[in-house]
């Protein structure tokens, strides 16, 4: 597999040659950082943790080197960083038992770069080898550019393929914005109940991050465990945690769809159950 970066990882966990452990998988995840996958797209890996015949495969676009650092990390350089931020994400590959761990190594200041198509390019290329039937990204109404910065390439790289070459299903998933604020019958809500600790030990992985500052793995924990329990105000919990994703798939089958005003609509959607829901309790 030909990547543009020079320094572009790839790593099978189980040493199977590329072109087998690729064609093997069934569920993608593509992040912007190192983390994004395992804290934001937990589903996925689950559907596939130890399953013979489903096989998870992790894309994180980014190199690490812009990550915070405080604490014990203070004074690592950004080089140290992005070998810190890699050694994690392979652990974190190895644990979860993925089919493959790709990263690509742009910075961000060139993964929010409009005009890079090389980064589409990439994308083409893992997304042909290993024909994913579903895929899990970052959501557009997300806040973090960057995160919002991958959606974008991703949704380009698909449409450039073939209708038949295409995934099935594309799921944008929460992290810097909750997706809280859909209307519930626009949630797509997957139950993520199952081997709780199996999340713990994944969000666990990254002491770059929660010893230097940022405690993910009890704030994403904390998201999913809300979730579940703030999901209906008239019914008993049916899960112990959630994840809530924004269904990407209709602009896979409809090229003409406008990914601003597909998510803009959205947005107005939540506008009018609000004005609804108040305007009935003002007689209006």
């Amino acid at each position: 597999m030909k990547l543009h970066q020079p320094y572009a990882d790839l790593f099978i966990p189980d040493g199977l040659p590329v072109e087998k452990a690729l064609a093997r998988t069934t569920h993608m995840g593509i992040g912007a950082h190192q983390d994004d996958l395992e804290l934001m797209m937990y589903h996925p890996i689950l559907a596939c943790f130890r399953e013979p015949e489903k096989w998870f495969t992790g894309v994180t676009v980014t190199d690490g080197r812009g990550s915070s650092r405080t604490g014990p990390y203070a004074h690592f350089s950004d080089e140290q960083m992005r070998e810190v931020r890699r050694r994690e994400q392979r652990h974190a590959a190895a644990l979860g038992e993925y089919a493959a761990m790709i990263q690509l190594d742009y910075s961000s200041k060139e993964a929010k770069d409009p005009t890079n198509r090389a980064l589409i390019e990439d994308l083409k290329t893992i997304l042909l080898a290993a024909r994913p039937e579903i895929v899990h990204t970052h959501n557009p109404a997300d806040k973090h550019d960057t995160h919002v910065a991958v959606v974008v390439p991703v949704l380009q790289a698909i449409r450039e393929l073939p209708a038949k070459q295409r995934p099935k299903a594309l799921y944008g998933m929460e992290a810097w914005r909750s997706l809280d604020w859909m209307p519930d019958d626009e949630k797509v809500i997957f139950d993520i109940s199952a081997r709780a600790h199996l999340f713990a030990s994944l969000a666990g992985v990254w002491d770059s991050q929660i010893g230097g500052g940022k405690r993910y793995d009890l704030g994403c924990a904390g998201r999913k465990q809300a979730n579940a329990t703030l999901l209906a105000s008239h019914a008993a919990d049916k899960a112990t945690m959630l994840e809530f994703g924004m269904d990407l798939t209709p602009l896979l089958r409809d090229d003409s769809l406008d990914l601003v005003e597909y998510t803009r609509d959205l947005i107005r959607r939540l506008e009018a159950d609000v004005v609804a829901r108040l305007s009935k309790r003002l007689g209006r």
